[in-house]
């Protein structure tokens, strides 16, 4: 699983899309964690309290026989302001991981950021170029993992999500759960739809990508 443990040290403002990019690269699907994936439980790094969110078992069944790279991008201010330390994020990532694997998913990569304009550790305190609504997150996984964003998706529960999946160039879809409370709005912020629960996300995105994987699968069979 590539994770990424602190992105915004890593020079990424110049981070494109992977070479080949647009010719042969799969889409992916982007997910936010707390809020879309898991239950919403704020700062929360203790695999005991994680629970998966309403649809979510069922989107991951479904996102999980697209075979495409399903990846997980959180912005985890916590570490910045002092509310966990990196230690902590191991067992989450190992348990996270096993529940995607308990509905017949594969989490493909983790990748967080760590910084908070705000915080009280100073490593972590900084504006940076990786926290949602900008788009570094979403870059660094398309390069490591070698999949073109504008053939992927980025499914969040607020307008940051929906703003950082844009600027990368990505489909989007926001799960209208009641995170998203202040409404303001902007130009990458108008999601392409609006759903209520993850499954509903999931769905959409098997109806636009599955066709795709299934040309792509014939294509390598002709080849072969």
């Amino acid at each position: 699983m590539a994770v990424i443990d602190d992105p915004g040290a890593r020079p990424i403002a110049g981070a494109a899309l992977p070479a080949g990019a647009g010719s042969g690269l799969p889409g992916a699907v982007l997910l936010d964690k707390d809020g879309t994936v898991l239950q919403d439980v704020p700062y929360n790094v203790d695999p005991d309290r994680m629970r998966l969110a309403p649809g979510a078992a069922r989107a991951l069944r479904r996102l999980g026989r697209l075979g495409v790279p399903l990846v997980v991008v959180s912005n985890q201010p916590g570490l910045a302001l002092g509310r966990f330390t990196p230690e902590a994020l191991g067992p989450m990532r190992q348990r996270l991981g096993e529940l995607f694997a308990t509905h017949g998913a594969r989490l493909s990569g983790f990748f967080f950021c760590p910084h908070h304009p705000e915080g009280v550790v100073p490593r972590f305190t900084r504006t940076c170029l990786c926290r949602k609504p900008l788009p570094g997150l979403l870059r660094n996984a398309a390069t490591l993992l070698h999949f073109d964003l504008r053939r992927s998706w980025m499914i969040g529960d607020i307008l940051d999500d929906i703003e950082a999946g844009q600027r990368a160039g990505c489909h989007t879809i926001l799960v209208d759960c009641g995170n998203e409370t202040e409404w303001v709005r902007g130009p990458y912020r108008t999601p392409e739809h609006v759903v209520a629960d993850l499954d509903q996300a999931a769905r959409i995105v098997v109806r636009h990508l599955g066709g795709t994987v299934r040309h792509a699968e014939r294509c390598r069979v002709e080849a072969s």
